[in-house]
C-alpha cells in the first residue's frame, strides 16, 4: 500500500526549511540590491579587489574570471580559479566587492589546507549524485512499502545533511577571511565595514536555511521510516 509522506504532521516537518529558505533569498535579494548600488570609497572593482587579495597572499596563479548568470561567484578548487559573475566582476560597489573579497576567501582557504573546506572538496562528488538519489529512492520505497530502500534514503540524505553541516563553517570563514582582507589591505574603510558584513551575512543565512531543511527532511524520514516499521 502507498504510503502518504504528506500527511498531517510529516507535512509539517518541511515547513520551518521551506520558510527559513524563503527568508533567506528575499534577505538576500533585498540586501545585494541595496549595496550594488553603494559605492566604495576606494573605486575598486570586484575583480581588482579579488585580485589584489589574491596577489597579497602569493595567489597570482590564480585567475579571477567573468562567468555567466546572476550571483553565480564561485572558486573552483580543482581548477584554482575565482569565477564572478558579470555584476560583481565589473561593479565598483559594495556588494560586488564583498562578494568577490568572500570567493577570495575560499582560495586563501584552499592555500592553507583549511580542513573543512578539504572535507567538502572530498565528498562533493558522492553528493552531487545523492542529491538526485535520495529523492527517487525514498519514493520508490514509500510507493512499494518496502523498508530497506526507506533506509537507503536516509542514508544518502544523511550524506546530504553533513555536507551542508560542514559547508556552513566553510562559508562563515571566507567571509570572515575576506572583511580581515578587505580592512587591512585598505579596500574596505572602516565606516563601510558594517556594509559589507551586512551583505556577507545575507549570503551566509541561505547556508543555514540549507542546512536546516537538509536536517527536517531527514527528521521526518526518519519518522517516517519509524511509522512504517511500526505499522507491519
Amino acid at each position: 500500500m502507498f504510503f502518504d509522506p504528506f500527511h498531517g504532521f510529516y507535512f509539517w516537518l518541511l515547513l520551518p526549511g521551506l520558510l527559513l529558505g524563503l527568508y533567506a533569498q528575499i534577505k538576500l535579494s533585498t540586501t545585494y540590491s541595496r549595496y550594488i548600488r553603494e559605492p566604495l570609497a576606494s573605486g575598486l572593482s570586484g575583480a581588482e579587489a579579488a585580485r589584489e587579495i589574491l596577489d597579497r597572499a602569493g595567489l597570482a596563479s590564480v585567475p579571477v574570471e567573468e562567468i555567466g548568470g546572476h550571483l553565480t561567484d564561485h572558486y573552483d578548487p580543482t581548477k584554482k580559479a575565482l569565477f564572478l559573475s558579470s555584476e560583481n566582476y565589473h561593479e565598483r560597489t559594495v556588494a560586488a566587492v564583498g562578494v568577490a573579497a568572500h570567493e577570495a576567501g575560499h582560495a586563501l582557504q584552499h592555500k592553507a589546507a583549511y580542513a573543512p573546506l578539504q572535507l567538502r572538496m572530498a565528498i562533493v562528488p558522492i553528493t552531487q549524485f545523492a542529491s538526485y538519489a535520495w529523492m527517487g529512492i525514498t519514493l520508490v520505497g514509500m510507493a512499494m512499502n518496502m523498508l530497506k530502500f526507506i533506509g537507503i534514503g536516509i542514508a544518502i540524505l544523511t550524506v546530504l545533511a553533513i555536507f551542508q553541516l560542514i559547508t556552513l563553517p566553510v562559508e562563515l570563514d571566507a567571509s570572515r577571511r575576506a572583511k580581515v582582507q578587505l580592512l587591512d589591505l585598505g579596500i574596505v574603510q572602516p565606516q563601510e565595514s558594517q556594509a559589507i558584513s551586512r551583505v556577507l551575512s545575507a549570503a551566509a543565512l541561505t547556508y543555514v536555511a540549507a542546512l536546516v531543511s537538509a536536517v527536517m527532511q531527514l527528521v521526518r524520514l526518519l519518522m517516517i521510516a519509524s511509522a512504517m516499521r511500526d505499522r507491519d
